[in-house]
């Protein structure tokens, strides 16, 4: 045995570790579904229908059956009928390798498999003569065999049981269940052989040993058999196909002449004859129960192959059950974590980030793994060992963008990363519906192992071939181990499957509690808005309030407060940020204002005594407000600005931005001063109190949108309800905002 120096981080095993691209590309491109020839074990004979006369042959054709034009003319008509019955029973897409017809030529018997290519109906004769049999008794076993299959517990189990029987049944020296990864590698996982022989269970094989095109016709055909590797092409007679001019195709034939590559690989490994049967998970190949001979020639008959087939067909089937089974304990576990998360998670909604990391059972404990990170409204939280925080995130999202929810080889898919293996070689993520960038991860450290090839596997040589490079098969299959890093342990689909349910319930709580919220806050928005607006003599009114398209309840609100002195005072104002917190804010503000106006000090006052609400009660909250205080018998007013846009001034001569009394926001400053203005309302003057959704938009300065304001309201309509119409109708204000208008004036 070899054994190669550790390697921090090595590559996957390339398809064909060690070939040039050249030979990758000659080993692709190889004819292998159409080489031209069969195996001199029988004869292919292509005819016509319905007339069955025959168009392609193998050139043995006229030494094992005789001269042969139509098949009419080869049997007798009981077996011309009984053929074409078969032959319409056929399928269009019926592989060959079906349960054969038992015909006779003369004094011979031949086993006859029908599979329609290319327009013509393929017929292939085996002489029965020849055969290995394993006998009636053992046909007579094979529903105990099936019992054996089914009552396996586990996927060792079951493979063991099947490379037994198999190999009892066709009598090979050796039988080999092979499994393939995700890379294509293969790996033995079960044998029976004979007793002289090396163990070949536990070696791994290059994903190269059985190129894509290969593993494809695998996937169609069940069976494979090649009864002497040393055999010697026969060709078809005549190539191309008259019909078509293009070479039969045989991807779906059993005499199909194999790659040479593949013969050589057979002699390399000193095998005579082998058969393989596919296991096909799903419709995608699991793996093979792969047969080799060393000591001559053998070929089973073809009840034995039809037998041999049937149980690799009814293992496929078993596979995924079985597979489940033997992870049931874990299945089972990861379930009952997930149902309690997902209970935590109903009964308290608002906290899911503290359930998450702070319940029993946490997130940690969902599925194993080293560590986990938690990112909910743009918030991280991490448990147990992880990377450093500042580059989870990064490291989550490119993981995403990529396309990738699991890996167990992090270096692989995002390079950059590889350095993180000690606590991230294995990382599990699933986005948080609702708000961009929430996910929940876990991640596991590599788990560095030792990995027997059968072979160097990145030591694949190539020849040269007058048309170029080729793919030479490995004439070594000594054991070959390698240390390989940088990998952790993979995730299991049902892992992956929990950490999606509790994200989703993650995401469903998330908008349970946000469409929650907007209903309170709508509720509680429409408390603040005044359903009808106060008559006040001699002051003409009216309000506008447009909510946002995004259905998010947002600080906007405005007020009408007579005072006792029979001014007028008129509010408008607006709180930082969105939905119910922000609804709440607002009905705090608006109430404590009106407290403070009541007293009726000035608008200058009132703000002040807010602000000193807001520092001392609501620290951390941010609003802006302007107050307007107008005696309707004089037209006197007088306004107070706390960070809020400026109120409009439209008289006779035009409109004008009041500058006069404006002051610091609410809750910037604790102790902020504020001082009032005053101006004159005379005639039809008008006055317009508006929020900043009005004049705000992206790709624009503010002071572009007042003065677009100014000029809308120049045009307007002077009556208060057409003013804020028309203003509304110029700006177009986004529906991003929301936007409010309170426009006055006297009558």
């Amino acid at each position: 045995m070899t054994t190669s120096s550790a390697q921090p981080v090595p590559p996957p095993p390339p398809a064909v570790p060690g070939a040039d691209e050249k030979a990758l590309a000659g080993c692709a491109e190889e004819p292998i579904a159409v080489p031209g020839a069969v195996q001199p074990h029988g004869v292919l004979l292509a005819v016509t229908e319905p007339g069955l006369e025959v168009e392609v042959a193998s050139a043995n054709a006229a030494a094992l059956l005789g001269p042969v034009r139509a098949l009419p003319d080869l049997l007798t008509p009981d077996d011309v009928h009984r053929l074409r019955v078969a032959a319409e029973a056929q399928g269009p897409d019926d592989p060959g390798g079906a349960e054969p017809l038992r015909l006779r030529v003369d004094a011979a018997e031949f086993d006859v498999v029908l599979h329609r290519t290319d327009g013509l109906l393929v017929t292939e004769w085996e002489p029965v003569a020849g055969s290995e049999e394993a006998g009636a008794a053992w046909h007579r076993r094979l529903p105990a065999v099936l019992q054996r299959l089914s009552a396996s517990r586990t996927l060792a189990e079951l493979t063991d049981v099947l490379a037994r029987d198999v190999r009892q049944l066709t009598g090979f020296d050796r039988v080999m269940v092979y499994r393939f990864d995700a890379d294509w590698n293969g790996e033995v996982v079960a044998e029976a052989r004979r007793a002289d022989l090396e163990p070949f269970l536990g070696l791994r094989y290059p994903a190269g040993d059985i190129p894509a095109q290969a593993r494809a016709l695998y996937a169609r055909n069940w069976m494979r058999l090649i009864p002497d590797a040393t055999y010697t092409p026969v060709p078809l007679v005549p190539t191309p196909t008259p019909s078509t001019g293009r070479p039969l195709d045989l991807a779906g034939a059993v005499l199909r002449s194999v790659s040479p590559v593949h013969l050589q690989y057979l002699a390399n490994m000193g095998v005579v004859a082998s058969m393989s049967v596919s296991l096909i998970d799903r419709g995608r190949l699991w793996g093979l129960v792969s047969c080799h001979h060393y000591a001559g020639p053998r070929r089973p008959s073809h009840p034995d192959r039809v037998a041999a087939e049937f149980l690799g067909r009814t293992a496929s089937l078993l596979l995924r059950t079985t597979e489940e089974a033997g992870d049931r304990d874990d299945v089972v576990g990861a379930a009952q974590r997930q149902t309690l998360l997902v209970a935590a998670l109903g009964r308290a909604p608002r906290t899911a980030a503290q359930v998450l990391t702070e319940g029993e059972p946490s997130v940690l404990d969902l599925v194993p793994a080293g560590g986990a990170a938690v990112r909910l409204e743009g918030r991280l939280r991490l448990l147990g060992a992880t990377p450093p925080a500042d580059r989870v995130v990064p490291l989550v999202t490119a993981l995403l963008d990529a396309g990738c929810e699991a890996t167990d080889a992090l270096g692989r898919v995002l390079p950059a990363e590889a350095g993180l293996a000690g606590t991230a070689a294995g990382v599990l993520a699933v986005p948080v519906g609702g708000r961009r960038g929430d996910f929940l991860a876990w991640f596991r450290p590599e788990t560095p192992r030792e990995v027997t090839w059968g072979g160097n596997p990145y030591n694949t040589p190539t020849v040269r071939t007058p048309t170029g490079p080729r793919l030479s098969p490995r004439s070594s299959f000594a054991a070959w181990t390698e240390t390989v890093r940088g990998t952790a342990r993979p995730w299991r689909p049902h892992e992956v499957a929990a950490a999606r349910a509790v994200a989703g319930q993650v995401a469903a709580a998330s908008l349970a509690r946000a469409e929650e919220d907007n209903r309170l806050a709508s509720a509680l928005q429409r408390t603040l808005l005044l359903e009808e607006l106060p008559k006040v003599p001699g002051v003409a009114l009216a309000a506008r309030y447009r909510p946002s398209a995004d259905d998010v309840v947002g600080g906007d609100w405005y007020d009408l407060v007579p005072l006792p002195s029979g001014r007028l005072a008129v509010v408008l104002g607006d709180v930082a940020g969105h939905g119910l917190a922000a609804a709440s804010v607002t009905a705090q503000l608006r109430h404590a204002l009106r407290a403070h106006l009541l007293r009726d000090r000035g608008p200058a006052a009132a703000l002040e005594g807010l602000n000193q609400v807001v520092a001392a009660l609501l620290p951390g909250e941010l609003a802006t407000a302007v107050v307007v205080e107008l005696d309707p018998e004089t037209g006197r007013a007088v306004l107070a600005n706390a960070g809020h846009p400026p109120v409009l001034h439209l008289t006779g001569a035009g409109a004008e931005l009041v500058r006069d009394g404006r002051g610091p926001a609410l809750g910037l400053l604790d102790d902020a001063e504020h001082r009032a203005g005053t101006l004159q309302l005379d005639g039809d003057d008008r006055l317009l109190l508006y929020s900043d959704g009005l004049v705000e938009r992206r790709g624009r300065t503010v002071a572009d949108g007042l003065d677009a304001l100014r000029a809308a309201a120049v045009t307007a309509g002077r009556e208060p309800q057409q003013l804020l119409d028309d203003v509304l109708a110029a700006l177009d204000p986004p529906s991003t905002d929301d936007v409010t208008l309170v426009g006055l004036g006297r009558t």
